[in-house]
């Protein structure tokens, strides 16, 4: 088990290209199931995913390659800045 507080502290790197993407700000659950649906990034300018305009990055589960100890391998192709 993770807990949710846990879960956030962890960098995302996106095994694509090494580049590291933030920290999770959110995560999308579907409410129906309980299952995570998404991951969200929060832009580098957000604090505790409150202030800031940068944009988020949406990561969908499905995407997720592995998540370990200290981060969260996930596999995109692009992300849009």
């Amino acid at each position: 088990m993770v807990k949710i507080s846990d879960f956030q502290t962890k960098d995302v790197i996106n095994v694509s290209d090494g580049r590291k993407l933030g920290n999770i700000g959110d995560i999308d659950i579907n409410l129906m199931n309980g299952k995570i649906e998404a991951i969200i990034i929060s832009g580098p300018g957000k604090v505790l995913g409150f202030f800031g305009k940068e944009d988020e990055v949406v990561i969908p589960w499905k995407n997720i390659v592995k998540v370990g100890e200290d981060v969260v391998l996930v596999r995109i192709q692009q992300v849009i800045q």
